[in-house]
């Protein structure tokens, strides 16, 4: 069973999501975000936020970060 306390969610920053969880980068990464200059993310940003910039389902994203957690 997970012990993590909070999953991740549409209002939660880039940055807030870096750091609850050590492979969130790597999630970022994987749909092309923060990666390069031309997909760079801040931190301050939201999920939504940055879904929507890059035309990115957020449901999608957030799924993938939330299975980080199962696998704990």
């Amino acid at each position: 069973m997970s012990t993590h306390a909070q999953p991740f969610h549409k209002d939660m920053t880039v940055g807030e999501a870096l750091r609850a969880h050590p492979d969130a980068g790597a999630v970022f990464m994987s749909y092309h975000l923060g990666g390069c200059s031309h997909c760079s993310i801040s931190e301050h940003e939201t999920i939504e936020q940055i879904c929507y910039g890059y035309g990115i389902p957020v449901d999608e994203l957030l799924g993938t970060l939330n299975s980080l957690n199962e696998t704990a």
